[in-house]
């Protein structure tokens, strides 16, 4: 456990910096039980949307720092998503470079748990990536052994195709309507 933590520090202190990892103490594990503070009620005639006042600014987060999961062979795993994804792994180093994904919108939904979407009911995640060129993108995965079911349909948000990576979590791959810029 002793070593997951401290890798899962390295790669947070990658994303945030050092100065954004807390200690278990600070993180409240140390404590027995805690107890969740209870909600306060906004105050008189405030409009409430989403269990916040309307009027509230609320922080944001910025884009997405990391993907985490697990993998019954994660060196095997990770340089097959280098290798026919293009996406860096985690740095040895801190002078080593980042995966840097371009700008552009991203959709975060959860499903309900019955939901087909994903293929293999026991798969809890599926990650979709933006391409340029999804036919490109395609012809190269099925060059490389890997099977790709483009949808026929373009959406009026663009169009979509599907793959497993070797350990069979689902992929699907997105090609924007219009072109990140003009989004």
């Amino acid at each position: 456990m002793g070593f997951q933590r401290r890798r899962l520090l390295r790669i947070l202190s990658f994303a945030f910096g050092s100065t954004m990892i807390l200690s278990r103490t600070e993180l409240g594990f140390a404590a027995q039980s805690v107890t969740p503070p209870k909600p306060s009620s906004p105050p008189a005639g405030a409009e409430v949307g989403h269990g916040l006042a309307k009027d509230a600014a609320i922080e944001k987060v910025m884009g997405i720092g990391g993907l985490f999961f697990r993998a019954k062979d994660p060196a095997i795993l990770g340089r097959w998503y280098q290798e026919h994804l293009g996406i860096a792994l985690t740095p040895a180093s801190y002078g080593d470079p980042v995966w840097e994904q371009e700008a552009g919108p991203t959709v975060f939904s959860p499903f309900p748990e019955t939901s087909k979407y994903f293929g293999d009911a026991q798969k809890m995640w599926m990650v979709n990536f933006r391409v340029r060129d999804l036919d490109k993108m395609a012809t190269q995965l099925q060059a490389a052994g890997i099977a790709v079911k483009i949808d026929p349909q373009t959406y009026p948000n663009g169009r979509f195709a599907r793959l497993q990576d070797p350990e069979g979590n689902p992929i699907e791959l997105w090609q924007p309507a219009k072109p990140v810029k003009d989004m």
